[in-house]
Formats: structure tokens, C-alpha cells, sequence
């Protein structure tokens, strides 16, 4: 190893696991562009496009769905991301993801943040949102099955190519109770509720979302949750 590269170490219980230099050469990397591509939503009405920072899912938000699950259906909210490149618009014709034969679909309410913060009272957390769309979030199963027996990570189970469609947002900051979700398949009837049956307030969720992380729309990425 050169002498002038520092070296970095990581050490637990005195067992070095991980070695980084710091590469004199990386200047190069300079002359280098990465296009970064932007996932972006639709607005209803409108030719204004989003563009999608990042996607918050909140897990086990309908009491039956919970208690399906096996799960407490007081338990607090969690959340579980999805990349912002796994948007499809809907209608879109999808390939059958790889890896799975136990492909599940949800429909989801959208709620697309516009403003950022952290640690939001709940009085304000209205002020926080641009709008709301209808969703589907996919899920491989039978992937996240094992994973959870296996007490690992079930980010493959989620987070996947084309495993966030959602549709027109709608302007507002308010949307009705009685409001309905229904999914279709091959035109019958999968999944129909409204969102008084979700366990926690859409004003809830930005609540304890924003005291895990700050919400953001810099540069103009807005962070979204289903």
C-alpha cells in the first residue's frame, strides 16, 4: 500500500473487518457524468409532472389486513421504502417480476409530501401535503416469507422493478374519510375499503414518519408514502 493513501479501519471486538483507502487518483471521476434519471407522478388536469425524491410505505395500516397477517392491529406505524425507479404509471402493461410465484398486489392510497420538516405537530402535518392518488404496491410474498422465517431484511420482496403504480395525483390537502379504495382484477373485484378503516390518520403517519427522518422536497423531489 502507498504511504500516501490514508487508511481507514472499521474494528469490532479488535478483529479488523474492512480496509478503505483514500484514492489519490479519484480526481479522474471528475471528468465523468452520470445522468441521473428522475421518476416523476402525474397531476390530474394538468401538464405538471412531480418528481419523486423518495417512497415511504406504511406497513399493516388496515386493521384486517393486520390481523390477516398474524399481526397486532394496534401495533405503531412502521414504514418500509421503495425506490422512486420502481414507479409505473397506471394502466401500464407489467412484466411478470422474476423470483416469485406468490405475487401479491394492495391497493394503496398515495400521499405525495410537498413540503419538508421533521418532529411535525399534527395540528400542521395538513400543511405538508401537495396531494393524494390511488396505488398498488406488489409484494413477492412468498420472498418476503422467507425472509421474515429467516429474520433477514425483506427489501427484495418490495422494493423490486415496477412495484409501485400509481396513478393522477389530485391537488388538496384533504381527502374525505369515507373515500374508497377498490382494486380490480381482469375486471372483478379484489379489494374495496374506505380509508376510515385505516388504523392511523393520514396526518398520523406524517407525524411519526417525520420524527424517523425529515421530510424533504430540495431540488424539488418530493418524498411520498402509501
Amino acid at each position: 500500500m502507498r504511504d500516501n493513501w490514508p487508511a481507514f479501519w472499521l474494528r469490532r471486538n479488535k478483529t479488523r473487518l474492512v480496509h478503505l483507502a483514500c484514492l489519490d487518483h479519484l480526481y479522474v471521476m471528475k471528468n465523468l457524468t452520470f445522468p441521473a434519471v428522475i421518476s416523476t407522478l402525474e397531476v390530474f388536469d394538468s401538464d405538471v409532472r412531480i418528481p419523486v425524491r423518495r417512497i415511504f410505505c406504511v406497513g399493516r395500516n388496515y386493521a384486517a389486513h393486520a390481523r390477516e397477517m398474524g399481526n397486532n392491529e394496534r401495533d405503531p406505524p412502521f414504514f418500509f421504502t421503495k425506490p422512486a425507479d420502481s414507479i409505473v404509471k397506471t394502466g401500464t402493461t407489467l412484466p411478470y417480476p422474476p423470483q416469485t410465484n406468490d405475487l401479491h398486489h394492495e391497493a394503496e392510497l398515495v400521499v405525495v409530501v410537498s413540503n419538508g420538516g421533521a418532529n411535525i405537530k399534527l395540528e400542521d402535518a395538513k400543511n405538508y401535503i401537495f396531494g393524494f392518488a390511488a396505488g398498488n404496491d406488489l409484494t413477492r410474498r412468498d420472498l418476503q416469507t422467507i425472509a421474515k422465517a429467516q429474520k433477514r431484511p425483506w427489501d427484495m420482496s418490495k422494493a423490486f422493478d415496477n412495484s409501485a403504480i400509481i396513478g393522477q395525483v389530485h391537488r388538496g390537502c384533504e381527502i374525505a374519510s369515507t373515500a374508497g379504495i377498490r382494486c380490480f382484477v381482469n375486471e372483478s373485484l379484489r379489494q374495496s375499503s374506505t380509508l376510515d378503516k385505516m388504523m392511523w390518520s393520514t396526518e398520523e403517519i406524517i407525524v411519526a414518519l417525520s420524527a424517523t427522518v425529515e421530510l424533504s422536497a430540495r431540488g424539488r423531489h418530493n418524498d411520498r408514502y402509501t
